[in-house]
């Protein structure tokens, strides 16, 4: 029994065993928690060395975390019994929202439930890619036109809503998720240039039904030197932290944009100029780098499923996490208009948090659970 060798041996490997038995990816867990911790720590630098939002993100982050071990002990087959009743409740969620939501900044997107502050959109980005998914693996693929036109009424249901909050940012995202979806069902490319095309066409149209404050994003993002005080004001600051940043920043608590209180929503929309600010752009630059490797993570796990079901889900995860990594990075470095989407587990949230961390799990247990009996 002194033999160090035998111990060893006699020892079992406790990490791996424990994850493959609650059906975790290792790698994944690990990279989802780099980007939680950083998202603190960034909060941190933001909120001027106080503690209160940090401590509140912590515990957020903790039940999403929770919440991703529990949806990925759950049998696939729940999955998919669950969808239609999730998606039929971020509808109701989304009237409800329209019938007595809160009103901020001149849009009804909130609703107060006492103990928590809940923005149905968020569920419904969840809701609406897994509803689709078992549309679709319920029928052959690719689509036919049939599938493909119940697939677009899942779309617009939610679409009408969320443009009636209004809320354009959220609203083009879950059309473009949406749509994702029923390209990589194997949906002909055809039909999405098709739908581009008259997209196109009736952009001039859409343009007169849009709100001021939305006409005036677009023309802010063409030229934001056009309002530098009012509407041109966030991404002008947004841009000044960002090239003050330089290549390793200015360190943690410093930079003026951010200490002085020139960046607005500094904890929330705009995190990643805090981030450049402080960390400078090989630390900004790192923290994309994450955000890919989440993304390869899980297109991985797409290409090991043995299911319609579990292939859709896992890509339009993966699609859904590059989708809003890019508008937040866009958005805040000027190249895309201002539209308020946050930078998933960084930007200071809790419901965005909870239903990805659920996505998240989602595409776990349906790895782990791809081997079993469970018909998909």
């Amino acid at each position: 029994m002194n033999d160090p060798s035998a111990f060893r041996q006699h020892t079992p490997n406790l990490g791996p065993n424990l994850l493959n038995r609650l059906h975790l990816d290792g790698p994944l867990l690990l990279e989802l928690a780099l980007l939680s911790g950083i998202g603190l720590v960034a909060l941190y630098g933001a909120d001027h060395g106080q503690l209160t939002l940090v401590l509140k993100q912590l515990i957020r982050i903790l039940l999403g975390f929770a919440v991703l071990i529990a949806v990925a002990q759950l049998p696939p087959v729940y999955y998919r019994l669950a969808a239609p009743w999730l998606y039929l409740m971020a509808l109701i969620l989304l009237v409800a929202v329209l019938a007595f939501g809160q009103r901020s900044l001149g849009a009804q997107r909130w609703l107060d439930l006492g103990f928590v502050r809940l923005q149905p959109t968020e569920l419904m980005l969840l809701a609406l890619p897994l509803m689709l998914t078992r549309h679709l693996s319920n029928h052959t693929l690719p689509p036919d036109w049939r599938t493909v036109a119940t697939s677009f009424l899942f779309i617009a249901m939610p679409l009408a809503l969320i443009l009636k909050e209004p809320d354009l940012g959220s609203a083009l995202l879950i059309g473009v998720i949406g749509i994702f979806c029923l390209f990589v069902s194997g949906l002909n490319w055809r039909y999405l240039a098709l739908g581009l095309v008259i997209l196109c066409a009736v952009a001039p149209v859409a343009w007169h039904f849009m709100h001021q404050y939305q006409k005036e994003r677009i023309l802010i993002f063409l030229n934001p030197e056009r309002d530098p005080l009012g509407a041109g004001y966030h991404i002008i600051q947004s841009q000044i932290a960002l090239g003050s940043g330089g290549l390793f920043g200015q360190g943690l608590l410093h930079g003026s944009q951010t200490q002085l209180d020139f960046l607005p929503e500094s904890t929330t929309d705009f995190i990643f100029a805090v981030i450049g600010e402080q960390f400078g752009f090989l630390g900004a630059l790192a923290l994309v780098a994450i955000f890919l490797l989440v993304i390869q993570r899980i297109l991985r796990s797409a290409t090991r499923m043995s299911s319609h079901f579990g292939r859709l889900w896992a890509a339009s995860m993966a699609f859904m996490t590059f989708l809003y990594v890019v508008v937040n990075v866009g958005m805040v470095s000027g190249l895309l208009p201002v539209v308020g989407e946050p930078l998933p587990l960084v930007s200071f949230g809790g419901s965005s948090v909870v239903t990805l961390m659920a996505g998240f799990g989602l595409v776990m247990g349906l790895e782990h659970h791809q081997a079993t009996s469970w018909s998909l």
